[in-house]
């Protein structure tokens, strides 16, 4: 507002956030002035209100209308003129070598993990991951940060490598993560309000590394389901330098951002196009796509109509949402009438007067029962893994890194042994 319409501006913003805010500024290059009302401000009575007004700035101490006013009438300083963009310190490539405990401990005592037990990345490991591309280790990949007032550190291969393997990944692994490294997009958003999301990959790469769309997909009985989501968490902290009370501002908390909700696409049993066909790649390209929100809301069962009404009423932050559900129910929307997305999509449009365009179908499931999970989630991109994959193919271990795998019946008809 002073820079292009010369007018002064005093921000206000609750003290819960000073720190913050101003590191916003800084790190932006533009020193505001802020006056920090008590917190919270929300279902707060007026005549606690009325009190912060006539009260002191818990942060300054000052009266807080006398630092409106200063700041809207006062001359700008030299500082202000002309502030200097802190640079944030990079951290060293190696280590000093110590014990595997000693080791595990400094990681997360750093706050480098997600709170559980990491594979430590030693250079032979590292070197090893590294194996799962064909791309220069020091390939700058991306650029994050979780918090807006943060500087965006850049990150390379060699990093994403490195986080892979901390995660239990194997070079299989690789080029799907580099995709996810790619989009620049941290799975650990900052914000009061506590956000999930969400992963899916389509395409051959899903049987190459043995990825699950079927039964219990997203549940803790796949490997790369597992490990690929979690190094996306990892690289989102320590990339995105998260850290609770200063860049990550989440009040609860998401139970997902473990795992973030991945898993594969059922294509073969759904009687849709893929998703990524639908965002303009071939069914033969591997993709994943990443989604965003705040409510999921499990065990959905019912027609279309029910669907539309469920979604309509969940309580949500945007006019979004995506629906995961078993291929029954995919089928059972064909008989119903819609032999497309889009005419999916343009119903729920009308039912819930969300834009047309907000509103995606994921298809995933062991085909027990035709149920399926209502979500906020929004569609943030879809990036391609085939770049990322060496010229001679995924790099497999002889004996690939596999959990059981589900019994599949087909037809409903499951030969078990008597």
């Amino acid at each position: 507002m002073e820079d292009h319409y010369n007018i002064p501006t005093a921000p206000v913003v609750t003290a819960r956030f000073a720190d913050y805010v101003l590191k916003d500024s800084r790190s932006h290059g533009m020193l505001l002035r802020y006056s920090f009302p008590p917190h919270p401000i929300g279902f707060i009575p007026r005549s606690y209100i009325r009190d912060y007004i006539k009260g002191n700035d818990p942060y300054t101490g000052k009266p807080l209308m006398q630092e409106i006013i200063d700041a809207l009438t006062k001359p700008l300083t030299e500082e202000e003129k002309n502030p200097v963009v802190p640079k944030r310190p990079r951290h060293p490539r190696l280590l000093p070598p110590d014990t595997e405990e000693n080791l595990q401990r400094l990681f997360l005592e750093n706050g480098w993990t997600d709170g559980l037990p990491i594979v430590l990345p030693t250079e032979e490991r590292v070197a090893e991951m590294l194996t799962g591309t064909d791309a220069d280790p020091n390939q700058v990949v991306g650029r994050m940060s979780i918090a807006y007032y943060e500087e965006k550190l850049e990150y390379t291969v060699e990093k994403v490598a490195v986080n892979a393997v901390m995660a239990g990944c194997r070079p299989e692994h690789l080029p799907v993560l580099l995709a996810i490294a790619e989009t620049q997009h941290p799975s650990l958003p900052s914000s009061t309000t506590s956000f999930a999301s969400m992963l899916c990959v389509n395409g051959p790469i899903r049987h190459e590394i043995g990825m699950n769309s079927g039964l219990a997909a997203l549940s803790p009985f796949n490997y790369a389901n597992s490990v690929i989501g979690r190094a996306w968490t990892l690289m989102s902290i320590n990339f995105g330098e998260a850290k609770p009370g200063d860049t990550f501002m989440a009040s609860l908390g998401h139970n997902l951002n473990y795992n973030n909700m991945t898993f594969a696409e059922n294509e073969e049993d759904s009687p849709f196009e893929p998703f990524h066909v639908e965002k303009g790649f071939k069914p033969e390209e591997s993709t994943v796509s990443i989604f965003r929100g705040w409510n999921v809301l499990g065990l959905g069962l019912g027609n279309v109509e029910e669907m539309a009404r469920v979604l309509k009423n969940l309580p949500t932050m945007a006019p979004t949402g995506t629906f995961v559900m078993d291929p029954l129910v995919a089928r059972s929307l064909v008989d119903e009438g819609f032999k497309t997305k889009e005419e999916l999509r343009q119903y729920f449009a009308e039912k819930t007067g969300f834009p047309p365009s907000a509103i995606n179908f994921m298809v995933v499931g062991g085909q027990t029962n035709p149920l399926w999970i209502t979500t906020d989630f929004v569609y943030t991109e879809t990036e391609s893994i085939d770049k990322w994959i060496p010229k001679d193919g995924i790099r497999k271990d002889k004996r690939p890194l596999r959990m059981p795998a589900p019994l599949v019946c087909k037809d409903g008809i499951c030969n078990l042994p008597r």
